[in-house]
């Protein structure tokens, strides 16, 4: 073991007691470090941090770009063009060989460091006691010798030996393997044998708190700890490639076989004709070029991690690049209520208290307002309550608002503020002697303290928080005006007092007390003494809803996604707000949803989007049933217990405020807790996802294209089976082609796309009505571009330029450019507004087209002739018919999709 002067001591941190090892780390249980010393034992220790292993040096990257199947297609190309004297061909294949890796290493460091700095966004925060106070840091800034405090919902930030816990249970499978969760407490574990798993009063860095709370002070960092000493032990894992990406490199494959194929055919074509040698591999050069599809992995990868960048400045970070395109396929919503569809903002807005109405004034954590009841009623002693508010919680809110903890207990202590109590001082003067955590299996939370008694003494006294219904069950007595009653005479009251505040949307909680006899010790067993309860009263508290998430709402729900809230509130308060936001029909309780079989709940589904009170399993549960049925389940939290439930889901959202437990288990945050951005997310998605297929459909048809022309010309002897030089071949395909494309990646995505249905996630890319598409396209630009060669044929020559060959490229050049813009949408019109943009980049390549036809020296190093002005329009003419054949079949598709309507 390692002291903070950098000494070291054989005595295990475990053996020693917690006095013992607060003064080998030189800091103040209380009080902790001062800011000054945790600064100077950062910069001698270093960051809390994992070390990760060495990024990829650029050359590293760079051969991984050239041995690209693709890219060693091209070299073999520049190879074999120099071998045969074609060097323009083989020093321009070579130059775009070495374009196409610089372009493609820069992509990934650039894609590295996208994904790099957002998961810079994501650092885990600590809750810590500097200089006396409680603060909350990033997880990386802490040094040996902090104290920090834990509760359910966090991920322990560093190896730590617990100096005060009250039910605490961690999670540890991540650690060694242990499933069910381990009771911790500071007891001191006298044998230094002790296996890690059953080290008790330690807490390691990346485990789960799952129960409880704890003040621990950390005893080692970064690598030092645990996990830090199994990470040393561990290599990086490569990082799988998402199904799109697998689809892809499969397609790209099977084109690289049939490029290759039709290379064959065309050769041994061409020798069976006693053709020469180097003109047959020539012409087979030509054909490879132009059937190797080398931009379309880097064209997806540039995709996915622009959509990421977008994703993210719309405040919702995604881990993995490959998350994004399954967000376009959501099709299911299961949201939690509070933070995501509200404010986040809890206020307590109604109070009923001892049998009398009240409301209160004021909004936010703001502790200005009043409590205010019905005129000529004496004021009431708010004595009880008020410690049930403070004592009972662990939110601590500051004057300006700051907020630390669960945004409901921070309404309690704003309540508590504003019938003049203190939280901060009221916790000083009782301390906790010990609790029972709130635990969403029992849906409440209590707590013990000592207080000084009528007779001078001291007495026990125990508070109580939780879910009306629960709390009730366990009260004997009640509070009255006129002082305690059996709870059986006032339960019809409260019943109905709790069923008005949620049917107002309110989320009520109860509160309870009980006072023990003098000189009754602290329980052992907290849980145990949870009964004969005097309830105090009930609290209904509002979040108010964001002004985005009903419009949200809406809008996913026109796009053919289902929209459900699933929350831990009273069924009759979930519906309230769902009839606000305009949710769809239905709603159910947790009870009533456990009493059905899966396939009844199935069954039942589509007529319930409201779930009230409801457990973990629940939401497991209900993700689960809907993936069964074929749907794509976003579902978002922000507890522990919504963890599993993310977990399962597609795409699991966590919120960007939640617990450190939902945000490892999700696979996107919403920065800003805002169910809107999750919607403005899928629009993102279904959009990104239309351009990938959009840039696929027009690749193809590129290829197919070029493929069709060249194996006609070769079969059929048509200018020798040469339609267009290499040169042409690779003009087209990096000089013309590229601004389509770029065109495609800059398309704002359509008004009409979250009018849609979301898409069938099995239907993949190279789906049967997409293939034909392609073919269909790239037949058409085949046609088109063979005319010019069989209208002049006796103008035709292989070996020297000439007008027919000309007008084929111009032709091919044109449809490229013109099919471009018309194929940057589907099954919209690509000449819908706003075209401004696609219009400008266009011009580029147009004017590319016509300098390399008429310009001197393009001319002799493209192979091409001038045209005359009949020739001209000819060409123009034939390429228009692309982008009329494209509109014409996409007006009748659509005509076709409404008619079914």
């Amino acid at each position: 073991m390692t002291t903070v002067d950098g000494g070291s001591t054989e005595t295990p941190w475990f053996t020693q007691d917690s006095a013992a090892v607060v003064a080998a780390v030189a800091t103040d249980r209380d009080a902790g470090l001062t800011s000054a010393e945790a600064q100077r034992r950062l910069a001698e220790h270093g960051p809390n941090a994992i070390a990760a292993e060495p990024a990829p040096s650029v050359w590293q990257v760079s051969l991984r770009q050239l041995a690209d199947p693709m890219n060693v297609m091209l070299v073999a190309v520049a190879v074999i063009s120099l071998f045969i004297n074609q060097v323009s061909v083989g020093i321009l294949v070579g130059a775009l060989v070495i374009l196409n890796v610089f372009l493609g290493t820069r992509q990934e460091l650039k894609a590295k460091a996208s994904v790099d700095a957002l998961a810079k966004m994501q650092i885990p925060k600590a809750k810590v006691i500097r200089d006396g106070a409680l603060l909350q840091v990033d997880a990386t800034s802490l040094v040996p010798g902090d104290v920090i405090t834990l509760e359910a919902g966090d991920i322990v930030p560093a190896d730590a030996r617990i100096l005060r816990s009250a039910t605490l249970e961690t999670q540890e499978a991540a650690l060694t393997g242990e499933s069910a969760p381990i009771a911790k407490d500071p007891a001191v574990i006298a044998d230094p044998e002790t296996t890690l798993g059953d080290r008790a009063n330690m807490v390691f860095q990346n485990t789960q708190v799952t129960r409880g709370t704890a003040s621990a002070v950390v005893v080692a960092t970064g690598m030092g700890t645990q996990m830090g000493q199994i990470a040393s032990m561990l290599s990086a894992v490569k990082p799988s490639k998402s199904p799109l990406q697998r689809e892809l490199d499969a397609l790209t494959g099977v084109l690289g076989w049939i490029a290759w194929g039709a290379v064959a055919i065309i050769i041994v074509t061409g020798l069976l004709r006693g053709q020469e040698v180097a003109s047959v591999i020539l012409l087979g050069i030509s054909m490879a070029i132009s059937a190797i599809p080398t931009g379309m992995p880097s064209f997806v990868q540039a995709m996915l991690s622009y959509g990421s960048r977008q994703l993210a400045e719309h405040k919702a970070v995604v881990k993995n690049l490959t998350d994004v395109e399954t967000l376009g396929a959501t099709s299911a919503i299961n949201s939690d209520k509070t933070g995501t569809l509200t404010m986040n903002e809890m206020t307590v807005e109604s109070l009923y208290y001892a049998g009398e109405w009240f409301t209160v004034s004021g909004t936010g954590y703001e502790k200005t307002g009043d409590i205010r009841h019905a005129a000529g009623l004496p004021v009431p002693d708010f004595t009880q309550l008020a410690l049930a508010l403070t004592l009972c919680s662990d939110a601590t809110v500051s004057d300006d608002g700051d907020v630390i903890g669960d945004p409901t207990e921070a309404a309690l202590v704003v309540l508590a503020a504003k019938m003049g109590a203190d939280a901060a001082l009221t916790r000083v003067q009782y301390p906790r002697a010990a609790e029972v955590p709130f635990d969403s299996a029992y849906k409440f939370m209590a707590t013990f303290h000592e207080r000084s008694g009528a007779g001078g003494g001291t007495e026990l006294v125990e508070l109580v928080k939780g879910g009306p219904d629960v709390v009730l069950e366990r009260c004997s007595s009640v509070l009255t005006p006129d002082g305690s009653a059996p709870i059986e005479e006032r339960r019809q009251a409260i019943l109905d007092a709790n069923r008005e505040l949620s049917e107002r949307g309110l989320r009520v909680l109860a509160f309870a007390v009980r006072r023990f006899a003098p000189g009754t010790p602290t329980p052992a067993d907290p849980m145990a003494e949870v009964k004969d309860l005097s309830l105090a009263g009930l609290v209904g508290i509002i979040d108010p809803l964001r002004p985005s998430s009903k419009e949200a709402v809406r809008i996913a729900r026109e796009a053919g996604i289902e929209v459900r809230m699933i929350t831990g509130d009273h069924a009759i308060t979930a519906a309230a707000i769902g009839a606000q936001l305009g949710l769809g029909d239905g709603a159910a309780s947790g009870a009533e949803i456990q009493a059905m079989s899966d396939e009844e709940l199935k069954a039942k589904l589509p007529h319930l989007h409201v779930f009230g009170r409801v457990t973990p399993e629940d939401k497991l549960r209900l993700a689960r049933l809907m993936q069964e049925d074929g749907a794509v389940v976003a579902m978002t939290g922000d507890a522990v217990n919504d963890a599993a439930a993310l977990k399962q889901a597609d795409i699991g959202v966590a919120m960007g405020s939640g617990s450190d437990v939902t945000k490892q288990a999700g696979k996107m945050i919403l920065v800003d807790d805002n169910f809107g951005t999750l919607v403005t997310a899928v629009r993102l998605g279904r959009a990104i996802y239309d351009k990938i297929v959009s840039y696929v459909r027009f690749q193809m048809s590129q290829l197919f294209s070029l493929v069709l022309l060249f194996l006609v010309a070769s079969l059929f002897d048509i200018n020798d089976g040469v339609p267009l030089t290499p040169i042409m071949v690779l003009f087209l395909n990096f000089f013309i082609a590229i601004f389509p494309v770029i065109v495609i990646l800059l398309d704002p995505a359509p008004d009409g796309i979250m009018q849609q249905p979301p898409r069938d996630p099995k239907k993949t890319i190279a789906n049967r009505g997409a293939v034909t598409l392609w073919f269909l396209y790239g037949g058409l630009i085949f046609v088109t571009t063979l005319v010019p060669l069989l209208i002049y044929p006796d103008q035709l020559s292989s070996t020297e330029p000439n007008a027919p060959v000309t007008m084929a490229f111009v032709v091919a050049a044109l449809g490229s450019i013109f099919g471009g813009l018309v194929m940057r949408r589907d099954p919209e019109s690509g000449l819908a507004p706003p075209i401004l943009t696609a219009v400008k980049w266009l011009s580029i390549p147009l004017a590319l087209t016509v300098a390399a036809v008429e310009i001197g020296f393009l001319q002799r190093l493209v192979g091409t002739t001038s045209l005359s002005g009949t020739e001209w329009l000819i060409c123009l003419g034939l390429s228009l018919l692309v982008p009329l054949f494209i509109e014409l079949e996409k007006l009748w598709r659509r005509s076709r999709r409404t008619t079914r309507v």
